[in-house]
């Protein structure tokens, strides 16, 4: 399989670029150790597997491509291009109360495919679709992020959200995302971790999430690591699928927009 074939590749180039001067102070020996070990055994391509699985039993790239209104050829190009607005199908109504047009992440969609085939529609934290999601963004591989944030009037409004979000200062202690994200902060060390530019080639963020963290022995999705950062912030977590985390989704994944896409990814 072409996107397994090439996984160890990826990850070697990921690594690379982790490994930089200024990030090996931060790491121990045994961490360095780690990172090379799971180049050549990485459980994320299991992960991906299981995902592959998932989704052609229960979805097929058919099945998929319509729901999104594309041919089977169009999917990875499409796939870059998330999150973005699609037409819901009365089916997936505990989301879009009626048909409607609407801003979706890649895994929101994939609930709208299972919906559309009366297949069990798993919850956006479920292992399953995170696998799937995994194996669906990695069909979009060495493909550009391509996301339109001035396609339509509900990209604009999503995007202007999601910056609003990012930047808002929250919790006891008047954090925000762009309090450790900002141009002027980034490569300041906060718990002896560089502070990442999340548009940078080196960082990615949208093209190389869904990624398998060390530090969770699991595969994490975008929106679920952003609720983490949250969660280390002493920040309420902003809910999974609400229109804030998407907002938000649409606001990082723009600074990424022209990156490669490389999944799985390799974070630490």
């Amino acid at each position: 399989m072409r996107n397994l074939s090439i996984c160890a590749a990826l990850l070697s180039v990921a690594l690379c670029g982790m490994l930089s001067a200024d990030e090996k102070l931060s790491m121990s020996d045994a961490d360095k150790a780690m990172y090379a070990e799971m180049v050549e055994n990485n459980p994320a391509a299991m992960d991906l597997a299981e995902g592959e699985e998932v989704f052609n039993s229960l979805i097929g790239q058919e099945a998929y491509a319509k729901v999104l209104g594309v041919s089977v050829k169009d999917l990875p190009e499409t796939i870059a291009g998330f999150p973005r607005m699609l037409t819901a199908t009365p089916k997936y109504d505990f989301t879009f109360p009626k048909t409607m047009r609407k801003v979706v992440t890649l895994s929101q969609s994939l609930q709208m495919a299972l919906a559309d085939r009366d297949k069990k529609v798993f919850k956006l934290k479920d292992k399953e679709m995170v696998n799937m999601t995994a194996y669906v963004k990695s069909l979009a591989n060495d493909l550009k992020t391509n996301i339109d944030v001035k396609a339509n009037k509900q990209m604009q409004e999503m995007h202007a959200l999601g910056q609003s979000v990012f930047e808002e200062r929250r919790g006891g202690r008047g954090l925000s995302c762009n309090s450790c994200h900002s141009a002027d902060v980034v490569g300041q060390r906060l718990r002896m971790q560089p502070l990442p530019d999340l548009g940078a080639k080196e960082t990615a963020a949208a093209g190389t999430w869904p990624a398998y963290r060390m530090t969770q022995s699991a595969m994490v999705t975008l929106d679920q690591r952003m609720q983490q950062c949250m969660k280390n912030a002493l920040l309420a977590e902003i809910p999974l699928g609400s229109k804030e985390m998407v907002a938000l989704e649409v606001y990082v994944t723009n600074k990424t927009k022209g990156n490669a896409i490389q999944i799985p990814g390799l974070k630490r």
